[in-house]
């Protein structure tokens, strides 16, 4: 073999080598892949043992913590035809600004001097009033005349009734007084009868005796009807007293029958006299109703009546208004699951819709643009399987925290986070993986659940 043979392969054998070498794995690039792979795992485990702050996210809207802060309709209380629109749409109002001017529709009212006239009569019932007092004032006296006269009859009746009891006391006595003495004439003639026969006594003596007898009979007989005449008087004077009695209750009872009426009228009166003073009232008030004004200070956002001449009923809305300086906070939506998870003391992050931020879940620390509130209400009852929570803002802002814009309006959307716990990245990744809810520092207190 030549030597030129020999360069030759030896040359052959040195390019295949060299193309060799090239189609192989360098052992250089394997020592770096397994670094890498150890230097990923490593970050992994780092990123694993990290602290993550936990969240529980809810979207919602701007709204107002107070009722009176809200957008409200504004409401006539009277029906009439519109005649006047005082504000457009979007102006500012003032707390009484005349908004709406209404006119009259309920033919009651149309008269333009009524109440002149209801004055009258009312005039004319207060007169009434006073001629009803002053019959009460004639039948007090009437009765006070009659209470009066009574006394005076009857102190008169009855000096006549015990005059009649005297006389039939003493005619009782004297009818007694007069029978005792004809008993005695009668035992006198007949002891002389008996001395006639016997021959004591003349005849003559006997006579006067007889006549004796009969005087005292006829005495007796006398006695007897003036008894019964002073008895009948008796009668008759307790007959007038009980009649003077019964003319008086009558009188009486009448008197007091005619006071009554004129009490009744007088009630009556009374009661017409306070329904045209309430009616007076409602009239002027009803009057007033006519300018329908702004119940605080705020916008008209939008009229929810239009032209002019159109009826309005009574209690319509007319109008919408949003309150001037409202108290705003972020109304959110969270799950049910949740709940028992946030306090009334709960921190929350808030995105608004129209100012750009950048929210990382589990560092809140390092968000940008998000503003920060506090939990002010937890609903007790779901609304379509979620629970509302009201977020306030914040009383006192720590250092590098921003109040919440100014532009803020109601009905905007929001986007929030309540802030809870810190745990490693590992268990957050696990709870999620296995759909556990967040956990607790510690369990809420008594307190906090009732504040719910």
């Amino acid at each position: 073999m030549t030597n030129e043979t020999k360069k030759l392969v030896v040359q052959k054998v040195d390019e295949y080598s060299l193309l060799s070498k090239a189609q192989l794995i360098s052992s250089n690039g394997a020592r770096l892949l397994g670094r890498i792979m150890i230097g990923v795992l490593v970050i992994f485990i780092i990123i694993l043992l990290l602290p993550w702050r936990q969240t529980i996210s809810g979207r919602g809207v701007i709204t107002a913590l107070r009722p009176e802060d809200r957008p409200q309709t504004v409401q006539n209380q009277i029906g009439g035809r519109i005649e006047y629109w005082a504000v457009r749409e979007g102006e500012e109002v003032k707390k009484g600004d005349t908004i709406l001017v209404i006119s009259e529709t309920n033919q009651s009212y149309f008269n333009p001097d009524l109440p002149e006239r209801l004055d009258e009569q009312l005039d004319a019932k207060r007169n009434s009033e006073i001629a009803a007092e002053q019959k009460i004032a004639a039948t007090d006296a009437q009765i006070s005349a009659l209470t009066n006269g009574l006394r005076i009859q009857l102190q008169a009746a009855e000096n006549d009734v015990r005059k009649a009891k005297n006389t039939v006391r003493i005619d009782s006595a004297d009818l007694i007084a007069i029978r005792n003495f004809y008993q005695t004439s009668r035992s006198r003639l007949e002891r002389y009868e008996a001395g006639y026969k016997n021959g004591l006594f003349s005849l003559t003596d006997i006579e006067t005796r007889r006549l004796k007898l009969q005087e005292d009979k006829a005495k007796e007989v006398s006695q007897e009807n003036k008894l019964s005449s002073a008895r009948q008087a008796l009668s008759s004077a307790i007959i007038e007293l009980d009649n003077i009695r019964a003319k008086y209750n009558q009188s009486l009872a009448s008197a007091q029958s005619d006071k009554s009426s004129a009490l009744s009228g007088k009630a009556s009166v009374r009661e017409e006299i306070s329904r045209l003073k309430n009616e007076m009232s409602n009239i002027k008030i009803r009057r007033s109703l006519y300018i329908v004004r702004a119940p605080q200070d705020g916008y008209i956002v939008k009229t929810l009546k239009a032209g002019l001449g159109e009826n309005i009923k009574e209690g319509e809305s007319i109008a919408t208004l949003q309150p001037l300086s409202p108290m705003v906070a972020a109304e959110i939506y969270v799950d049910a699951m949740d709940v028992p998870l946030i306090l009334d003391s709960s921190d929350v992050r808030l995105q608004f819709e129209g100012w750009p931020s950048v929210q990382f879940s589990g560092w809140p620390s390092v968000a940008i643009g998000t503003f920060g509130g506090k939990v002010s209400v937890i609903d007790r009852v779901s609304t379509d399987g979620k629970y509302r929570i009201l977020v306030r803002q914040l009383t006192h802002l720590p250092k590098n925290e921003e109040p919440w814009p100014i532009q803020l309006r109601q009905g905007s959307g929001v986007y929030g986070r309540v802030i809870l716990r810190t745990v490693p990245v590992w268990y957050e990744i696990w709870r999620q993986l296995n759909g556990f809810p967040p956990s607790l520092d510690k369990a809420p207190s008594k307190e906090n659940i009732n504040n719910k």
